[in-house]
């Protein structure tokens, strides 16, 4: 069975003296990549690892670790050193040993077996302990195909890497990259926080592609111009509006936006976005499923719907990874249909776009999809049914507000009611010109109880809205006799 070690080593082979990566200190081509990973994997303290911890911070001898740690026949299992230690503790609980930037600690020694598994990615869980992922070679295989597919990388491409390491749009940067002969370049911290000195590193290392939450561009889409060697913007893991976007249309580069959790490898779906029209609440489809991939709206007993009814978003196809480490009840997502094909139930709504038309307009083999939201995202006001995205959206599309967040809260008497958190687009804010805007687009009851302007929004180390860092507004309820 091919690995991504082995894909990795044709590149090598074909192009040993291409640059392969770059940090702000030094570069390296793709054969003294994979000399340094040789050398790495050589001096792991056990011969066949199942699991190999990375706590490093962002260089070329940490894509090192992660290759080495491939071709060990290991999955990593990567952390961000500015995580809290004990987050860390429990997300490197079962590896073999845990790779840092002064050295290697070595923990279990733990005696397994070689394995498919390429990485294990943890996200937020129910229980307030993270969940790990299990991707497999074959599966980030499959998603490297997609890209290559839709988006063509060339070896004169180079890749930004901006993502945190226990993210998937990491996975698309490195691996996309690397696999494709391309350059992979990667800023300093302080570089990445400043959005000038970004675009100065991009503009001076030739970037042609970068993939990002949706923030990101809403930064480059207030500058005067963004680098010209710039080609491709993928926004991914949050939502995109069009008004993050507008200046951005006007110039010579593509934008994606794309749709996937990490339980399925990446992006499930894409959809181009610089050329197409938004939706009625300023959002974009989410797209036709990848290469390798299908999609289908189902009910609740995994029927499908009718096209533009709301349903869940299930996924199938060769990025279905095989589900989440240990016994934890949300593997129950991963199910198989009675026809056999193995399924992921997202948790998210949405619909097929009535038409079988795509968002510019023209006619289309298979038909675009449109993403609403969680399925646990619904609340009772007064009695009746609120999406709070749907009010996010709404907020989101007014001139007065740059980007917002609504959050649902629950009172002394357990009764619901919103709460919206805006960035004002300027100083002249005025809230009871925003109120009365929101009026003529929603109901009385839909329009937040409470709003909170803020300077920006609080963003997790992943660079989603950290939504439980916003400052909580408090209800007494109301008992009647």
């Amino acid at each position: 069975m091919e690995t991504i070690y082995d894909v990795f080593k044709q590149q090598v082979t074909m192009r040993p003296d291409a640059v392969a990566v770059m940090d702000e200190k030094k570069c390296l081509t793709y054969g003294e990549l994979d000399a340094l990973a040789t050398e790495i994997a050589g001096g792991f303290p056990v011969k066949q690892p199942a699991k190999v911890g990375i706590v490093m911070s962002h260089s070329v001898e940490m894509i090192a670790t992660i290759l080495a740690a491939l071709k060990s026949g290991a999955a990593y299992v990567p952390a961000e050193p500015s995580f809290p230690k004990e987050r860390i503790k429990y997300m490197m609980e079962g590896c073999d040993f845990v790779v840092k930037d002064e050295g290697i600690q070595d923990i279990h020694n733990n005696i397994n077996k070689v394995n498919d598994l390429a990485y294990i990615l943890y996200t937020s869980g129910t229980t307030g302990k993270p969940k790990g992922v299990m991707v497999t070679n074959k599966n980030v295989l499959h998603y490297v195909r997609a890209f290559q597919h839709e988006f063509h990388p060339l070896p004169d491409d180079h890749m930004l890497q901006h993502s945190v390491c226990s993210f998937d749009i990491f996975v698309e940067e490195v691996f996309t990259t690397l696999l494709s002969g391309a350059t992979l370049c990667i800023p300093s911290e302080e570089t990445k926080a400043d959005i000038r000195r970004l675009m100065e590193y991009i503009d001076r290392n030739q970037v042609t592609m970068l993939s990002s939450f949706p923030y990101l561009l809403l930064e480059m889409n207030k500058l005067p111009r963004i680098p010209r060697s710039l080609r491709l913007l993928i926004s991914g893991g949050d939502v995109i509006r069009a008004k993050y976007i507008d200046r951005l249309r006007t110039q010579d580069v593509m934008i994606y936006n794309t749709y996937g959790p990490s339980e399925t490898t990446v992006c499930a779906s894409y959809f181009r976005v610089d050329n197409a029209q938004p939706l009625a609440d300023g959002t974009f489809p989410i797209g036709k499923a990848v290469l390798g991939t299908s999609i289908e709206i189902l009910d609740d007993h995994l029927q499908p719907v009718k096209d533009g009814e709301t349903g869940e978003i299930c996924i199938f196809g060769d990025g279905i990874s095989l589900g989440y480490q240990g016994d934890v009840p949300e593997n129950a997502n991963f199910t198989t249909m009675p026809d056999g094909r193995r399924v992921y139930r997202s948790g998210d709504l949405g619909y097929v776009l009535p038409d079988g038309r795509s968002a510019q307009g023209e006619a289309c083999q298979s038909k675009n999809l449109a993403f609403l939201h969680r399925k646990d995202k619904q609340v009772m006001i007064m009695g009746k049914r609120v999406e709070s995205d749907e009010v996010e959206n709404v907020l989101c599309d007014q001139q007065e507000v740059e980007t917002a967040v609504v959050c649902p809260q629950t009172d002394t008497d357990g009764l619901s009611y919103l709460v919206a958190y805006i960035v004002p687009r300027s100083k002249r804010f005025s809230l009871n010109t925003l109120k009365r805007s929101l009026a003529d687009h929603l109901t009385s009851f839909m329009i937040p109880e409470f709003f909170v302007t803020m300077p920006s929004l609080p963003m997790t180390p992943n660079g989603k809205v950290d939504r439980r860092a916003l400052p909580i507004v408090r209800k007494e309820g109301r008992l009647y006799a």
